[in-house]
Formats: structure tokens, C-alpha cells, sequence
């Protein structure tokens, strides 16, 4: 799986949407639901990230109506 800017993984009851990529940098932002504008931003590294996520649903257009 790619990660992509704009993205959204749920991870239990937390959403994580990757506001900003880079090579090797993932900034991301906590919210507790999808439309609210609060949360919390972090900034770690693309490996870090990416065993945040490992067994987390990448949630799709489909999902993101529904909520």
C-alpha cells in the first residue's frame, strides 16, 4: 500500500488523516471523527508511521460518506 497525501486510516476509535508527505517524514493529525476540524498534529518518521497503522483500515470514499 502507498501512502498518499489526504489519506485516512482508522486505528480503533482514532482517525489518522496524513496532512503532509514527504520522502522520508509523515505528518499526520489525530481527530476523533472525520468532520471535525480538532485534533492533534504530529510529525514522526515514514517508518514510525507506518507501524502506527500496521493493522489499521485505510478508510475509503465509500466509508467516509457513510460517516
Amino acid at each position: 500500500m502507498k501512502l498518499q497525501q489526504g489519506q485516512v486510516w482508522q486505528q480503533g476509535d482514532q482517525l489518522l488523516r496524513i496532512v503532509h508527505l514527504e520522502r522520508l517524514e509523515v505528518e499526520y493529525k489525530a481527530v476523533p471523527r472525520l468532520n471535525t476540524r480538532e485534533g492533534v498534529r504530529h510529525h514522526v518518521s515514514k517508518k514510525d508511521f507506518c507501524r502506527l497503522i500496521k493493522g489499521a483500515v485505510l478508510v475509503t470514499t465509500d466509508m467516509k460518506k457513510t460517516s
